[in-house]
């Protein structure tokens, strides 16, 4: 993992930007064939792996800001 400094709220805004870009390539194509496919168990699946990664990003901020 990357280490990134922030110091204001542009870096900030500017991380969060990638880290969503980042994760929408990883997660949302799967989500989304599941979702065209109309399958519900692949749905729920990606949907939760796509809110799974959400929250460890925030979670890797908030431990940052705590260090």
């Amino acid at each position: 993992m990357e280490t990134t400094e922030i110091g204001s709220r542009s870096d900030f805004a500017l991380w969060a930007i990638q880290r969503a870009q980042e994760i929408v390539t990883t997660e949302g194509a799967s989500f989304a064939i599941a979702a065209r496919d109309m399958n519900d168990e692949a749905l729920a699946a990606t949907a939760a792996t796509l809110g799974k990664a959400i929250c460890d990003a925030m979670l890797e901020v908030f431990d940052g800001l705590i260090e």
